[in-house]
């Protein structure tokens, strides 16, 4: 999470990059994740403000959709054509670092700077000591659910269990509604996984750094889900929905119950006003155990950029209280800056509330090299399972893949 939602191709008016022009003078390039309609038009009044604060700097932005982002990362560094400043999903961070592409911005963060964050956010972005990254973006992972369906199915309270979810899945199903939306599909089906795994006690990585997938309690999570698919308690064609095709049946009012991220609220709010709905702590599991996920998103800087005060100096702007309150208020995401939080509009919001309440249980993808071939091997051993393959058998060939991963890395 990344945190964004999936679109396809670049926002009409916005300043595009001409990759192979180097730098003007007090030019600053920035490369920038396209989480949904209003992030084009955040960044183009960003530019309008601080250049007219700032004579002589100029913005330039490209704006690309979060599923061809790494590749063009990668393909820019390659060639050396780069932006200045970047959006990344933290979790590629230590590849960048290790890369030696991520320039330290120790030297440009004041002491009051830092403390203009919420600790909890900007952690993931230091790395031995020196952080290379700032949160543009932060999200938590909570339980949505349909208060019309739950009324009409006899339900009075979102399950605090999964026994209990699957309990009130059958009830749901039984009124005509699908009871759990498990999306089966591209970004965060490993992550999806992870709920019910974490409800059993067990984490993605054991103590040891070896994958917990070959673990009794990553087993017990497969089956579960599984065994809701198999008795229709899921919509159907799970491994063809991704996060955002759930997110369109609880919308619709097709879905009982589903998790995702603090956004779906704002996306109710405009285009299902009248839907009827609530925000709960994801189930727990046997023991009481239970996780949710916990998601940044960051903005670099390249070693290579050849105006680095000017990128600080943007960097410092979009920062600001003032800056932040509007891109994390438009996009519906949890706000990373301390004074931010404060606001009425958090601190009245009873669906942020549910997020912010379950930040002490958040997990962040490990910071380790080779993730994302890991969290990938993860979706697919569970693609095949929701198909109807063999749990235990799909687990221990995919932990088996994840450790020669990690062992090789």
């Amino acid at each position: 999470m990344s945190l964004a939602k999936w679109t396809v191709g670049l926002l009409a008016g916005m300043s595009m990059l001409a990759l192979a022009v180097p730098a003007d003078a007090g030019e600053v390039r920035v490369t920038v994740a396209e989480y949904s309609a209003k992030t084009g038009p955040y960044f183009e009044a960003v530019k309008k403000e601080f250049e007219a604060a700032n004579p002589g700097i100029t913005i330039k932005y490209e704006v690309v959709p979060w599923d061809v982002l790494l590749q063009k990362l990668t393909t820019d560094i390659s060639a050396g054509t780069n932006a200045d400043l970047s959006i990344i999903g933290t979790r590629w961070l230590i590849d960048f670092v290790q890369q030696d592409v991520a320039e330290p911005l120790d030297s440009y963060i004041k002491p009051e700077f830092k403390d203009r964050f919420i600790d909890t956010f900007l952690q993931p972005s230091i790395m031995g000591g020196h952080t290379y990254g700032l949160p543009i973006a932060a999200s938590a992972r909570a339980m949505y659910y349909n208060k019309e369906l739950f009324e009409k199915a006899g339900i009075a309270k979102p399950p605090a269990t999964w026994t209990e979810l699957q309990d009130d899945a059958r009830k749901i199903k039984a009124i005509g509604a699908f009871g759990f939306g498990l999306q089966g599909k591209e970004i965060e089906t490993d992550v999806y996984y992870y709920y019910a795994m974490w409800s059993q006690g067990t984490e993605i990585l054991n103590k040891d750094g070896t994958s917990g997938l070959g673990t009794p309690g990553a087993l017990e999570a497969a089956k579960l889900y599984k065994s809701m698919i198999d008795e229709g308690l899921t919509e159907p064609g799970v491994t063809s929905n991704n996060r955002e095709d759930v997110q369109n049946l609880f919308k619709q009012g097709k879905v009982g119950m589903m998790i995702t991220a603090p956004f779906l609220s704002n996306q109710i709010k405009e285009e299902a006003p009248s839907l009827k709905y609530g925000v709960a702590a994801i189930p727990a599991g046997p023991t009481g155990a239970r996780g949710t996920y916990g998601v940044t998103d960051s903005i670099i800087m390249f070693k290579n950029s050849k105006n680095k005060d000017e990128a600080w100096k943007l960097l410092d702007f979009l920062f600001t209280k003032e800056q932040r309150a509007k891109f994390t208020q438009g996009e519906g995401f949890l706000p990373v800056n301390k004074e931010e939080a404060k606001m009425d509009y958090y601190v009245n919001n009873a669906d942020l509330a549910a997020f912010t309440a379950l930040l002490p249980d958040a997990r962040f993808a490990p910071v380790i090299p080779g993730w994302e071939e890991v969290a990938q091997i993860t979706s697919d051993a569970m693609q095949k399972i929701y198909l109807g393959g063999d749990p235990e058998a799909g687990l221990k060939d995919a932990a088996d893949k994840a450790n020669a991963v990690l062992k090789k890395k």
